[in-house]
């Protein structure tokens, strides 16, 4: 069996047994559930490790990572901008600190996996195309328990811009920055 193969095989296992994890502490209330989504992260750097997966940081790729952020957020700011009265109203509760800091984890940890691990198990499996579309496919899958299957296309677009930013810094770096800025950034946009 090719090497590409094996690894993309077992890293999705890995992935499926880290999303079943998440599913089983969170509960009913995964989405808000800080030990789930600590649990998540955790499994998928876990798997990260395991597979060996380097993660090249450069001044490119942190720029590369920040524009792509920022990108991703024009649309929640048009809609903010266009209706300030609704500015805060889907907040997540609690302190600003202690979210940021588990989303930051669980969105490094993801971009690690996704973007780093998987990116490249499935590169020298089927190629850089495939791993784009395989990463976008499993960040909208991960999202379907939290959020409902809503968010799919959504969350696929976001995928395939997240392995594009792979792609064009060759390390998964610059999505780590961009998909926690958004994610940062998106506190202020709700």
């Amino acid at each position: 069996m090719n090497q590409g193969r094996r690894r993309t095989l077992l890293l999705g296992c890995g992935f499926c047994l880290a999303m079943a994890v998440r599913v089983l502490v969170g509960g009913l209330e995964v989405a808000r559930s800080v030990p789930a989504g600590l649990a998540f992260g955790t499994c998928l750097l876990a798997l990260c490790w395991a597979a060996r997966c380097p993660v090249r940081v450069s001044r490119h790729a942190v720029l590369i990572g920040f524009g792509g952020g920022l990108f991703l957020c024009l649309p929640a700011l048009a809609g903010a901008l266009a209706g300030p009265a609704l500015l805060g109203a889907h907040r997540p509760g609690g302190s600003f600190l202690g979210w940021a800091l588990v989303v930051s984890f669980v969105a490094v940890a993801e971009e690690l996996f996704l973007r780093g691990a998987l990116y490249d198990a499935v590169t020298g499996w089927l190629g850089e195309t495939a791993a784009i579309v395989v990463g976008a496919v499993a960040f909208a899958g991960l999202h379907v328990p939290l959020y409902g299957w809503r968010v799919v296309p959504l969350d696929l677009a976001v995928g395939l811009w997240l392995g594009a930013l792979r792609r064009w810094a060759r390390t998964p770096a610059a999505p780590a920055v961009s998909h926690t800025l958004a994610d940062l950034l998106g506190w202020w946009l709700r």
